[in-house]
This record gives C-alpha cells, sequence and structure tokens, in this order.
C-alpha cells in the first residue's frame, strides 16, 4: 500500500484554512513550499572499524517571522516528505503561539538504539559539520526531537562551536542546563499541553473525572499523564512503542508506570505487583497500540508519531476529544471523518506548541545572558498558552469552523501580515 505523504496533507490543510484567511494567493503559493532543503550523506565510523552511510536531512520551511526553527529527530523512517511536513508544521505552530521563529526540521534516518554511545556522538558531530553553513542563532536553530536530547544538543553546540570558533549556545536549544538550557524545558511540551487542555475543559463545562488514554510514553506522554492525574482526571490506558496497559475499571498511576518503565525499557507487560499504579496480571490489562486509539474515553492523546489516525480507523475512534501531542497524527482524510462525527481534536500545532515555546525562552536567556527561574518559565508558558488558545476558540467560535482550521487561519494572517513587511 502507498504510503501517504504527509507534507501534502499539511498543504491541503493550509489551503482549506486560507478560503477564511485574509493571505494573498501569492503568500499561499509561497508557504506550499520550502525555502530549501538539504540531504546529506554521513559516513558513520562505526566501533568495529566499519563504515556505515546514513542519509540526513534538513529543511527550511519559512522564516518570515524569524530564525528557522525546529528540532532534530533520529528515527530508521525518517524521510523527505515527513521532515517537509514537519518544518511546514513549526511554521504555523510558531505563528500560532507567537514567538519570532519560522519553520525548520532535520532528520537521520537511523535507528539510534542500534548505536553505542560513542557512534551516535561522532554521528552528531558529522551532522553537524554537514549543515553547520545553513544554521545558527540567526539564521536557523534545531532542537531535540524523536529519539534526540540534550545529550546530542550538547555535542551539536560543542561542534557548531569549533566549527565557527567560539561558544555559541544560542545555535541550539533543548540543552542542559551546565551548558545554556532553560529551565522547564523538558516538561515544557506536555506542561503547554495540559494549559490547552485545561482551557478546553472549562469552556465546555466538563466535569472531572475524565478518562484518558494516551499513546505514547515518552518525554511528552509521560509529563501530561502524571499532570493530568494530578488534576483529577483518571488515565486508563498508556502505550509505548512496544504495546501498552489498559484498566477497565479505576486507572492507571502515570508515575509508578514511568518508574516501572525505567526499570523494564517498555510499558508492555509492565505490572506492579505491589497494586500501586493500580494493575496486576489478573487484570489481564495487555493492549495494542492500535486498540488504544478506539478505547470508549473522554479524551485521546496521540502522543507518539504522525498518521495513527487515518481513514481506516477514524471510524472507530470513540473518544470525544483528540488532543494531538504528536505532530500530524490526524491525517488529513481522518480529520474529515472526525469532524463529520463531531469529535473535537485539539490540533498538534496548539496542543503540542509549548515545547517551542519554552525553546524560545532558552534561546532568548542565551541571547541576552540572562538565566530565568523556573516560575518565571512556567508562567510565561502559561501565558502564551492560554492567550493562544483563546485567540484560537474565538475564531472557532466567530466563523464557526473546527479548532484545527482556526489556528490555521490565526497562523496564517500572522504570516501574512509579516510578509506584507518584508
Amino acid at each position: 500500500m502507498k504510503k501517504s505523504n504527509p507534507f501534502e496533507g499539511a498543504i491541503k490543510q493550509m489551503k482549506k484554512a486560507a478560503v477564511k484567511a485574509d493571505i494573498s494567493s501569492e503568500q499561499l503559493e509561497h508557504l506550499s513550499y520550502p525555502h530549501q532543503q538539504l540531504e546529506v550523506y554521513l559516513h558513520l565510523k562505526k566501533d568495529n572499524g566499519q563504515t556505515q552511510i546514513v542519509r540526513g536531512f534538513r529543511v527550511q520551511h519559512n522564516n518570515w517571522l524569524g530564525p528557522y526553527k525546529g528540532g532534530i529527530r533520529y528515527h530508521n523512517q525518517v524521510d523527505i516528505n515527513e521532515v517537509k511536513a514537519l518544518a511546514f508544521w513549526m511554521t504555523i505552530k510558531n505563528a500560532v503561539v507567537d514567538v519570532p521563529f519560522g519553520g525548520g526540521k532535520g532528520g537521520i534516518e537511523i535507528d539510534p538504539k542500534t548505536l553505542s554511545n560513542t557512534e551516535l556522538e561522532r554521528l552528531t558531530r558529522e551532522f553537524v559539520q554537514h549543515i553547520a553553513i545553513i544554521v545558527g542563532p540567526d539564521m536557523d536553530v534545531p532542537a531535540p526531537d524523536v529519539n534526540t536530547n540534550g545529550q546530542i544538543m550538547e555535542w551539536f553546540a560543542d561542534e557548531y562551536g569549533k566549527i565557527i570558533g567560539k561558544d555559541c549556545p544560542a545555535v541550539v536549544t533543548g540543552k542542559p542546563l551546565h551548558c545554556g538550557g532553560s529551565q522547564g524545558r523538558e516538561e515544557a511540551t506536555g506542561l503547554g499541553g495540559f494549559y490547552v487542555l485545561e482551557e478546553l475543559v472549562e469552556k465546555l463545562k466538563l466535569k472531572r473525572p475524565l478518562k484518558v488514554a494516551i499513546q505514547g510514553f515518552g518525554n511528552v506522554g509521560s509529563h501530561i499523564a502524571i499532570l493530568l492525574q494530578q488534576n483529577g482526571y483518571e488515565i486508563i490506558a498508556l502505550s509505548d512503542s512496544k504495546g501498552g496497559i489498559y484498566k477497565q475499571d479505576g486507572a492507571l498511576d502515570a508515575g509508578s508506570v514511568k518508574e516501572c518503565k525505567k526499570i523494564n525499557k517498555s510499558i508492555a507487560n509492565c505490572y506492579c505487583v505491589d497494586k500501586i499504579c493500580g494493575l496486576s496480571r489478573d487484570n489481564k490489562g495487555d493492549i495494542t497500540n492500535e486498540k488504544l486509539l478506539e478505547l470508549p474515553v473522554d479524551i485521546l492523546i496521540p502522543a507518539a508519531m504522525e498518521g495513527v489516525i487515518n481513514k481506516k480507523n477514524a471510524p472507530k475512534i470513540k473518544a470525544k476529544i483528540i488532543l494531538e501531542m504528536a505532530n500530524g497524527p490526524v491525517t488529513s482524510e481522518a480529520d474529515q471523518i472526525l469532524k463529520k462525527r463531531k469529535i473535537m481534536v485539539v490540533p498538534d500545532v496548539l496542543a503540542n506548541s509549548g515545547g517551542v515555546t519554552v525553546s524560545y525562552f532558552e534561546w532568548y536567556q542565551n541571547i541576552k545572558g540572562e538565566k530565568w527561574d523556573l516560575e518565571k518559565v512556567r508562567s510565561k508558558l502559561k501565558d502564551k498558552m492560554v492567550k493562544a488558545f483563546d485567540t484560537v476558540w474565538e475564531i472557532h467560535k466567530k466563523k464557526k469552523v473546527d479548532l484545527r482550521t482556526s489556528a490555521y487561519i490565526l497562523a496564517l494572517q500572522r504570516l501574512s501580515s509579516k510578509a506584507q513587511k518584508i
């Protein structure tokens, strides 16, 4: 079966929203293509002395609002259309949350779990050597994404500094604190999504407890799961790439599941014999990622990869609300099915924009030589997320469109306004 092209789907969503936004056809055409894309071939020297050829990408979609901005993912299924879509979504996301960045994204086509730590470092440093000419604090600012982390960003910044001959922490965000990272960056995406969901629950006057299923229990999924549990939501199902667990009666304890995963390296078969997490083998709580998406819950949170909700399974979704914490988890075809079924989708370009918001805070602190405390970061993040949600909600009510369309309208208006001044 032919794999759907996420970039084509993303552009389709934009053009649908453009009908109701004040943007010229010329500007729309400009946004339908990336400014530039770079494909590189890395010669990774393995620990055994052999060389592996690895393909990498960096796509710079648009910089009307500021430097290109977007993460770098290491995944064996990375391809150019995926990276183009992710770069485009970053353009929209930054405009929605109103930070002065454009959209970019990068990826390396490899499974990092097959590499040693020294191989991972060599791969990262060689990638920096290939793309150093097109990145920089005022040009393009990468960050962590799927399977990348603060350590990889530290290697990136260090290698870039060697290339240009001076320290330059602002070249990337998501760094550890000791080399210019920001307080609150690790939980930023999950916390931002939590703020958005709380605003939506209040607008809809929903009563707790609300049942939640979360697909994806990495950094984002685990943080939002714990936050929701602490605030009166019932987490009944969790999964990662190897499978999941489901409790039909009552709720899981997300914090205990997180500790369990640290030991077992997976949620699958992560039972808690002391009943702290609320699940034992007797509960027969195994569940696949596919079945988790179809559970009868109030809120479904896809927090893993793109395209997991598609035209095939969209008719089976039973959740009332979908909070997109992954990038592009709902295909454009599925979006139409969910809309007809009156399932409210909170789009990724709003829901998961907390990460890039705190990335902006980190970049700003690096540029200005400042260090903010955690309370200041969280306060500023909440202000940004609530303001973005309220503006999107206002457009949603005024123009009688779904939340994704209203978020795109907001982004296109801001992009158009800036483009006219360039």
